[in-house]
């Protein structure tokens, strides 16, 4: 059955993204903006969908919102409460749950958000017309997004091509970085989109050293790398092509890995 195969693939997305927790400090900066960007004013409700470690969750909570955040991880759930804890704001309800079934009534929340996490819903249209239900009218959808094709967007295309096919059905994640599908897919429920693009730096001291921290951090190379551990020239390959991919965007020990921002008003 459909559902069981989509079941069976959320499953190892969950296992999969538990290590991200240090690569999630680099995108604080990018949450900064997204909440900005956004509009998130005190008094508001808000809800981060794949929260991750809590970085847009606790930024908008530290506006004076009051905030909910949901991730399909459990070892991120963990990371998000002891981040909310340091930051003495909330309290943030934290829930363990899936993008494309969540676990609130309709019309509940004001702004609904996402930083890199809606898009790695199978069903872009499923992930959508969830968080549309939850916002009351007039309420804002704000995300962040990878596009296809900028760095990131090339990465997540090389994963796919050594990793194996998912169910039938799923969407590939960086096609919520190109305007006019995002465009498309807010066309029903939402007024007309706005966009904004941005620039998050992340340090590294050469591009061997940014393959090292990505495929310990990064849960769908890790498995790339687990997988191919035995056939250390096929590896070698798919390292050397990254590290191709990385070149243009690193310079003075930064990669520059460009994002989109979209907003938009529920109808």
């Amino acid at each position: 059955m459909e559902e069981d195969k989509f079941a069976d693939f959320k499953a190892r997305q969950r296992q999969m993204w538990s290590s991200f927790a240090p690569t999630a400090a680099l995108t604080t900066p990018v949450a900064a903006h997204l909440v900005e960007f956004a509009g998130v004013r005190g008094g508001e409700t808000v809800l981060d969908v794949a929260c991750g470690t809590g970085v847009v969750a606790i930024t908008a909570a530290r506006r004076g919102a009051t905030v909910a955040g949901l991730d399909l991880t459990p070892e991120l759930i963990e990371h998000a409460r002891e981040n909310e804890k340091i930051a003495g704001c909330g309290p943030i309800e934290w829930t363990e749950g899936d993008a494309e079934q969540l676990p609130y009534a309709d019309a509940s929340f004001d702004v609904v958000l996402s930083q890199f996490g809606h898009m790695f819903a199978p069903r872009p249209e499923v992930a959508l017309g969830e968080m549309r239900r939850v916002l009351k009218p007039g309420g804002r959808i704000a995300f962040a997004t990878w596009p296809p094709e900028h760095f990131v967007g090339q990465f997540f295309a090389l994963v796919a091509r050594h990793s194996p096919p998912p169910p039938e059905g799923a969407v590939p994640p960086p096609l919520w970085g190109a305007v006019a599908v995002v465009s498309e897919r807010l066309s029903n429920g939402f007024g007309t989109p706005f966009f904004e693009r941005g620039v998050m730096k992340v340090p590294a001291l050469s591009l061997p050293h940014l393959w090292n921290y990505l495929s310990a951090s990064i849960g769908p190379l890790q498995k790339i790398v687990e997988r191919l551990a035995g056939e250390p020239d096929k590896l070698a390959a798919v390292r050397q092509e990254m590290i191709e991919l990385a070149e243009p965007y690193f310079s003075s020990n930064i990669m520059h890995q460009d994002y989109l921002l979209t907003r938009a008003a529920a109808r």
